[in-house]
């Protein structure tokens, strides 16, 4: 099964795999079946290709794949255009709802030969 570009595991459970599309998460997942009158617990493989086209119409009516993801890029961009403090943060690479930097936050930083820490301790300590 393949929606919106992207393929559809056949092994997982339907609201589970519907998730794989961008933009489609465990709610609007169950909605989607829900309108469309199947069960969640059902598999992909075990679809008719009526019931497959069903589910297709219905999540294609939603923002899924590259337009949110156009969407999404071209609201960062009009933050950094309008110099603003979230689109600032997003120019530096930094968290931009309010996290704390002095820890945490390895994921949004910039890579400067910081890396998640162990125990603190170098391995010529351990010598």
């Amino acid at each position: 099964m393949r929606i919106a570009g992207t393929n559809i595991p056949d092994n997982k459970r339907l609201d589970v795999a519907l998730t794989y599309v961008f933009g489609i998460g465990p709610t609007k997942a169950k909605e989607v079946l829900e309108k469309a009158k199947i069960v969640v617990d059902r598999k992909a493989s075990d679809l008719s290709d009526k019931e497959v086209a069903l589910i297709r119409e219905l999540v294609e009516k939603n923002r899924i794949e590259g337009d949110l993801r156009r969407e999404i890029s071209s609201n960062i961009k009009r933050l950094k255009e309008i110099k603003c403090y979230r689109g600032s943060r997003h120019i530096k690479r930094l968290p931009s709802r309010g996290q704390r930097t002095s820890t945490n936050s390895r994921t949004v930083r910039p890579y400067k030969g910081r890396m998640t820490m162990g125990s603190g301790r170098s391995k010529l300590d351990k010598k």
